[in-house]
């Protein structure tokens, strides 16, 4: 997806078995993240630089939801170790991250593989994209200061 997209209604079942909805957020704005794999140094630095700074995003009007294949179990597990206080998605079936266009072929260490492309998409109130933050431009530990100066 891209810049100007409406993102899709259902998003998936998150670590508490809940399913989340853009229309869960009409009126607010949205953070959705996506991530590699909970548990790894890079995701978990991407997600505890959002948790530090959750308080300031929400006082811009923005809601933290973050993605990844992993399993519920995993997601759970992810938000307890560092006391995430946002909406895991477990997407298993890659169906969401392949919908907003983060699961694809990338380069690690010289091998070729097809997973999760680390993306940030800044939604508006009506579910509208309008901002797309690419592996190439996020900065896993600042990720949310990123975020702060752009919005």
């Amino acid at each position: 997806m891209k810049e100007g997209d409406k993102i899709p209604e259902v998003l998936g079942i998150d670590q508490h078995g809940n399913t989340i909805k853009a229309s869960d957020y009409k009126g607010r704005r949205i953070i959705l993240y996506s991530y590699p794999k909970a548990n790894t140094s890079g995701c978990t630095a991407e997600a505890c630089s959002l948790q530090a700074h959750k308080a300031e995003l929400e006082a811009k009007g923005y809601y933290i939801i973050g993605v990844s294949k992993d399993k519920q179990e995993a997601q759970a597990k992810f938000a307890e170790n560092y006391n995430l206080e946002f909406p895991l998605i477990a997407d298993t079936s890659t169906e969401l991250l392949q919908a907003l266009g983060c699961w694809g072929e990338k380069v690690a260490c010289g091998h070729r593989t097809v997973g999760t492309l680390r993306t940030t998409y800044l939604v508006n109130e009506d579910g509208i994209i309008e901002r797309v933050m690419g592996p190439k431009e996020i900065k896993t530990r600042i990720h949310a200061e990123q975020i702060l100066e752009i919005i």
